[in-house]
């Protein structure tokens, strides 16, 4: 089984800490990105999840959303990320996710450049 409570580190050497994850699912914890953690000012910048439990067989789904701390002078939303747990066969957990950042344009006009 794999279990998303505990300490990530991602391809950039990011730093995700997620506390245990409730039964409903609902989990929170704290996100350090590596300009966080390499420049002047090193604040976690909370995040909030669910996990989804599979079917037989399966390995968990999640989502979470993390709350930057004013790293940018552009208005944004908060990052979705979306992924999947795995295991393989030496017990070696993975999580595999995509992020969606929404940031704030002047006009409806622009809308088709506010996302990545």
């Amino acid at each position: 089984q794999c279990r998303l409570s505990g300490l990530w580190r991602n391809e950039q050497d990011s730093l995700m800490e997620i506390s245990a994850v409730r039964d409903d699912g609902d989990f929170h914890g704290k996100y350090l990105t590596q300009v966080t953690l390499t420049g002047g000012c090193a604040r976690a910048s909370p995040l909030k999840g669910a996990q989804q439990q599979p079917g037989e067989g399966g390995w968990p789904t999640f989502a979470f959303t993390v709350r930057w701390d004013k790293f940018s002078s552009k208005s944004t939303a908060p990052p979705a990320s979306a992924g999947q747990c795995f295991v393989d066969a030496a017990g070696k957990e993975t999580l595999t996710t995509m992020w969606l950042l929404r940031e704030a344009v002047g006009s409806l006009k622009e809308d088709w450049k506010a996302t990545r």
